[in-house]
């Protein structure tokens, strides 16, 4: 009975493996496709699953930003709250303090009141702490910039309307309001003195922030719950824009790539089950196969139908493995990543999680194999996105004294180690050994949080006190496997691109 359900199994995770097949030929066509759609999303009808927003942020910074400011960083199941003293030329920051909060789950999908009236409420108790301490004041009034990780459609550096939820949110009387209309009346609420200076998202923070240490920076880009990316695109190559082009010629693109879909796509019978079972079926597809909230879930479902039809984990109770979402990709991660004998990680995430025990050796290297295979194909999807930005502002090919260099932020790029190593190698695969010699993947340690800041700092009436918006990027609490550094992007770049728009 035990070799019957183990051949059984092995069928299962064999066909998986055909099935999440990416031949670099299928990787060469998503990216090709991915380019085509960013074209398409920039004409004026917009014709595109790729919204490609405009972000309004037209210049970056140079490193030359002075000032105290602080930091807000909105986009999953936490937020951060950050301020940071830049130095200028010379020291860059000089010093910072954040702090993390979790949102209440009821919170996610309640008003926008309640949603905004609490982010007000935390930032309000930060601010009051560091007032005990801060000397600034003289009748001026903080400003803020807001990263908001959510697509919006903005009117200006400092507006813009919530387009839809993606992610666990879903809060239907936000849908169509001004995001910074509601952050600035719960402010007001709150007897917070402040005025928000810049919107941005993590993305677009992740960018800025990055380029403020680095001026061969062309994108910005988020693996993490969600997945987004940003890029500098030419003002002239936007034919949705009107008005005069920015001095600076560049725009910045927020491109909402989470809705991204082709039809070279390798999606499974898994796939769409959680598609169709998700919040927003149809929708974010390309998040759905790459992002870190629904890693752990795919592995779930192959998992459940393993021991449904093989009997392989022995006679448990499958409440706990039909709970969707309960395995998380921090879970996944560490079980990836495995290396005892035994594999004794495995064994206690499933007795941990799944209150599956007694599994044998055979069973728990099916279980790592399972984890490989969803990851690697995630690791080689986004690294064909990565190429297909690439691709469209011609950065795709050798070309002397140029170097282009793609930040990354997120939970899942920076503490899911073979992820990781997987589209490096494989964004290497697909561009050649001598365009790849020119490309660099970078971790963005100072985020987007600095970058809002940064950009709002620009906008600013005195050129001084600022403040910006994060969240952090994992609430699952869980720690991932093998990588240990603090996860502390976003929020930086958002602070960054607050005092580059200071007035």
């Amino acid at each position: 009975m035990a070799a019957a359900a183990l051949a059984m199994a092995e069928q299962v995770v064999a066909e998986l493996r055909v099935r999440c097949e990416t031949p670099p030929s299928m990787l060469r066509e998503v990216a090709v496709e991915m380019a085509r759609e960013m074209g398409a999303g920039l004409e004026k009808d917009g014709g595109s699953r790729v919204k490609m927003l405009l972000s309004y942020v037209d210049k970056l910074p140079t490193g030359r930003e002075e000032g105290l400011f602080y930091g807000l960083d909105l986009g999953g199941t936490n937020f951060r709250v950050l301020k940071v003293q830049l130095g200028g030329n010379a020291k860059h920051v000089v010093d910072r303090d954040s702090r993390e909060v979790g949102i209440p789950p009821h919170l996610m999908s309640g008003s926008s009141s309640e949603l905004f009236g609490f982010i007000a409420s935390e930032l309000a108790k930060f601010v009051d702490d560091d007032e005990k301490c801060a000397n600034i004041s003289n009748g001026k009034k903080r400003e803020i910039g807001f990263t908001f990780s959510f697509p919006v459609k903005q009117r200006s550096v400092a507006s813009g309307t919530l387009v839809k939820w993606t992610k666990a949110f879903s809060i239907n009387d936000a849908v169509g309001e001004d995001v910074v209309a509601e952050l600035q009346t719960a402010m007001e609420k709150q007897g917070l003195d402040m005025h928000v200076a810049a919107l941005i998202n993590d993305a677009v923070g992740t960018l800025a922030g990055a380029r403020y240490y680095d001026k061969d920076v062309v994108a910005g880009v988020i693996f993490g719950t969600g997945t987004n990316a940003a890029y500098v695109e030419k003002a002239n190559a936007i034919p949705k824009w009107e008005g005069e082009l920015p001095h600076s010629g560049d725009m910045v693109i927020n491109m909402e790539w989470g809705n991204f879909f082709s039809s070279h796509l390798p999606i499974t019978e898994y796939d769409q089950e959680l598609d169709k079972e998700s919040l927003n079926p149809g929708e974010q597809i390309y998040e759905k196969l790459t992002s870190g909230m629904y890693l752990g879930e795919i592995v779930r479902r192959v998992l459940l139908k393993i021991s449904l039809q093989s009997a392989i984990f022995g006679d448990i109770d499958h409440t706990k493995l039909q709970t969707h979402f309960l395995l998380r990709t921090p879970h996944i991660s560490a079980m990836h990543h495995d290396e005892t004998s035994d594999l004794k990680i495995v064994a206690e995430n499933f007795e941990q999680n799944l209150e599956i025990t007694g599994t044998s050796l055979e069973a728990r290297k099916l279980v790592v194999e399972i984890c490989d295979i969803v990851a690697t194909r995630a690791a080689r999807l986004a690294a064909a996105g990565l190429a297909g930005i690439l691709m469209k502002i011609g950065r795709d090919h050798s070309v002397e004294d140029q170097r282009s260099v793609i930040a990354i932020d997120g939970g899942l790029f920076e503490h899911y180690t073979k992820f990781r190593r997987c589209l490096e190698t494989t964004l290497g695969e697909l561009l050649g050994d001598e365009a790849s010699k020119a490309v660099a993947i970078k971790h963005a340690d100072d985020g987007s949080g600095i970058g809002a800041a940064l950009i709002a700092a620009s906008q600013s009436q005195y050129k001084n006190d600022l403040v910006a918006v994060k969240h952090a990027d994992d609430g699952s609490g869980v720690k991932y496997a093998e990588d240990k550094r603090a996860d502390d992007g976003s929020e930086i770049g958002a602070a960054l691109i607050a005092a580059s728009q200071s007035q």
